[in-house]
């Protein structure tokens, strides 16, 4: 026992590595909350930032792949068709499966919006592992306008937002433009904590990387380009095989030598995750796509969960007066943070009680993301490979 206890004794060595644990936990927690701090100070300038107005209005094809029959589909269709935009606007839709529910939806937008000029394509071909850009490719000869503005079923937009796409898209240099997004939850609980996930994580994530240089993002909420500039990267065939296709077309764009603009404005994503299972399988593949594409990174964001690094630093520490406080530091951080977006994006702050036990569960999502590179997309599972390309999982 004497020897246990003895200053160079096995149990001495062990308590000197737990403290020197707990107290690298407690500067990952400080700067967690430092970035936490200055996060939400950017977002807030971010938003603050006046929109484009455009200088003409050119007609504009608005190309959306849908895929069942989504809780909040009708409404955020419904948004595209309520555009405070002069130009002509073709609305071009595309399933794979002619029985698709999400037909019915659409009988009922014709009914709503007789003006439209809505365009149906029910098309079963796949061009490879991604079955989104595969409905999109059996969209593309249907489009009639040389601008065209992708977005995902699962987006809702202001009155505004086809204006200030196309406003960001007539500056100099721009050759793309996209969205940031918001979670907007369909109603229960798992809903309202994958929202937590796309308001407080990937948004203010987003923002500080493009205020700092450290982020060149492309989201499939949009993706707005003219037509010849689709053409100079080669069309989307290019990009059937990928699993972060929004990323890999705005760097085609950038590598031609122009800009990917982004608004100071917000869509909406529906959060639809309906269980625990659906919300983790959901945030892994997105975890495991940004692994994918942006290595560095993602290995980076570690430091964005001062949460888990402060309850990690008050188990080390057995319990020491410092890591409680950083613990109570970084739940305030995370609070102001949310409070501070819900401002920035004008919507009624709620639920700030499930923020720090999202903060757990994203802190071991962020974890399992290195263990595997297996994704489930659309209830398919595919393999990731080192390039972001995907492969389908055989049936064992």
């Amino acid at each position: 026992m004497s020897a246990l206890l003895a200053p160079d004794g096995p149990a001495h060595a062990l308590h000197l590595l737990l403290a020197a644990l707990a107290l690298v936990c407690g500067a990952c927690t400080l700067f967690g909350i430092g970035y936490t701090l200055l996060a939400a100070t950017l977002a807030r300038r971010f938003f603050r930032r006046p929109g484009a107005e455009p200088a003409s209005f050119p007609p504009v094809t608005i190309v959306k792949p849908l895929h069942g029959n989504e809780w909040a589909l009708s409404a955020n269709l419904a948004s595209f068709c309520a555009q405070d935009y002069p130009g002509d606007v073709q609305f071009l839709f595309g399933v794979h499966d002619p029985a698709d529910p999400a037909l019915g939806v659409l009988d009922a937008l014709r009914r709503a919006h007789p003006e439209a000029d809505i365009r149906v394509v029910a098309d079963a071909r796949l061009h490879g592992p991604n079955r989104k850009m595969s409905n999109i490719l059996n969209m593309l000869p249907h489009a009639r306008h040389d601008v065209l503005v992708f977005a995902d079923s699962d987006v809702g937009v202001e009155p505004t937002y086809l204006r200030q796409v196309i406003g960001e898209l007539q500056k100099p240099g721009v050759g793309l433009v996209t969205c940031v997004y918001r979670g907007a939850p369909d109603p229960g609980f798992w809903p309202r904590l994958s929202a937590r996930a796309t308001n407080y994580q990937f948004l203010p994530g987003v923002v500080t990387g493009l205020a700092l240089g450290l982020a060149q993002p492309c989201f499939g909420q949009t993706i707005a380009m003219r037509r010849d500039t689709l053409d100079k990267i080669g069309g989307l065939a290019p990009f059937v095989h990928h699993l972060a296709e929004d990323h890999a077309i705005g760097e085609a764009v950038r590598r031609l030598g122009e800009r990917v603009a982004i608004p100071p404005f917000a869509v909406s994503h529906a959060c639809v995750e309906t269980s625990a299972a659906k919300l983790v399988a959901h945030e892994l593949r997105w975890s495991r796509t940004i692994r994918h594409v942006d290595p560095p990174g993602h290995l980076g964001s570690v430091l964005m969960h001062p949460l888990a690094f402060a309850l990690l630093g008050v188990a080390l520490s057995d319990g020491a007066p410092w890591a409680w406080s950083c613990l109570a530091a970084s739940v305030v951080a995370r609070m102001v943070l949310q409070l501070v977006l819900d401002h920035a994006l004008r919507q009624r702050p709620r639920d700030l009680w499930l923020l720090p036990a999202w903060d757990v569960v994203a802190f071991a999502i962020f974890v399992a993301s290195f263990f595997s590179s297996r994704v489930i997309w659309r209830g398919f599972s595919f393999n990731v490979d080192d390039d972001g390309l995907l492969s389908p999982v055989q049936d064992e």
